[in-house]
C-alpha cells in the first residue's frame, strides 16, 4: 500500500461516488439562500487535492458572496440565470506561480526532512522545465535541445512555450474544478460551471493576476424551481472509447 493510501470498502465506496457523481447536474436557478462559509473552505480543501502536473497546483480561486459584486457579474455572465446565484467561484489557471510553487513544495514538505532527490528536482531539473523565459525565449531554445535528446530516450517536451504552459496551468486548474463541483454536491449544493462570460468585463470586476487564465465562474446554490432545464445527455460510451 503507497504512502498515505486508505483501505476503504470499495463496493460501498464505488458505489456512493457513482450516487455523487450521476447526481451532479448543472443547475442554472438557485434560491437566496447562502452558502455557509464553513462549506465554502470544506470544498476549496477537497479542490486542491486534485492531482497536479510535477505537484505545482496552478490554481487559484476567487470566493464572490458580496451582492454587490454579485449582481456586477450578472451581466459578465451575459445574463445568465445560474449567474444569480449567492456564491460564485471564479476558478483560474496560473502559468505564473510555478516558481514559487517550487520554492514552496520544499518549504511545505510533510516530513521533517525533505528527501534530497525532491530537492534536486525543484532546484534544478523543475525550473528548468517550467522557466520559458521572456516572451518565451527559453523555450524556443529548449525545444531543439529535447528534440536532440529525444533522439535517445524518452523525454517531457512541454511545456516548452507560453502557449503550453496555458495547456498546463488549464489541465491541472480542471482537476481541482471537477473536485471542488462534486464536493458541493456532497454537502447538498448545486453547481453550474460557466464558460459563457466575457472576460475582460470579469478584469473590471475583480482582481484578475495577469498571469491568471479565468476557466470558469462557477455558481454555487441550493436548487430552486425548474433548476436543472433537460434531461441528462450523454453520447455512447463507444463514441470516445478504444481498448487496446
Amino acid at each position: 500500500m503507497s504512502v498515505g493510501s486508505i483501505a476503504l470498502p470499495m463496493a460501498e465506496t464505488s458505489e456512493l461516488f457513482r450516487t455523487l457523481v450521476e447526481s451532479r447536474r448543472a443547475v442554472r436557478r438557485f434560491t437566496a439562500d447562502e452558502v455557509p462559509e464553513d462549506v465554502i473552505r470544506a470544498c476549496l480543501e477537497l479542490a486542491v487535492l486534485a492531482p497536479s502536473s510535477c505537484n505545482l497546483q496552478p490554481w487559484s480561486f476567487q470566493v464572490v458572496r458580496d451582492p454587490a459584486l454579485l449582481q456586477k457579474l450578472h451581466p459578465v455572465c451575459l445574463g445568465q440565470s445560474a449567474a444569480k446565484a449567492p456564491l460564485i467561484v471564479v476558478v483560474l489557471a496560473r502559468t505564473g506561480t510555478w516558481k514559487q510553487a517550487c520554492a514552496d513544495v520544499l518549504q511545505f514538505w510533510p516530513e521533517p526532512a525533505v528527501p534530497p532527490a525532491v530537492e534536486r528536482f525543484y532546484t534544478g531539473p523543475a525550473l528548468f522545465q517550467y522557466n520559458q523565459g521572456w516572451l518565451g525565449w527559453r523555450g524556443l531554445l529548449k525545444r531543439p535541445l529535447l528534440w536532440l535528446i529525444g533522439l535517445r530516450r524518452a523525454v517531457m517536451r512541454a511545456p516548452s512555450s507560453p502557449q503550453q504552459m496555458r495547456l498546463w496551468a488549464v489541465k491541472s486548474t480542471a482537476l481541482a474544478a471537477q473536485n471542488l463541483m462534486l464536493a458541493f454536491q456532497s454537502h447538498g449544493y448545486s453547481t453550474c460551471p460557466m464558460e459563457g462570460f466575457d472576460e475582460q468585463r470579469l478584469k473590471r470586476v475583480l482582481p484578475i493576476p495577469n498571469d491568471a487564465i479565468p476557466i470558469m465562474l462557477l455558481a454555487v446554490g441550493l436548487p430552486a424551481e425548474r433548476a436543472v432545464y433537460n434531461p441528462r445527455l450523454r453520447f455512447p460510451l463507444e463514441h470516445s472509447v478504444s481498448w487496446h
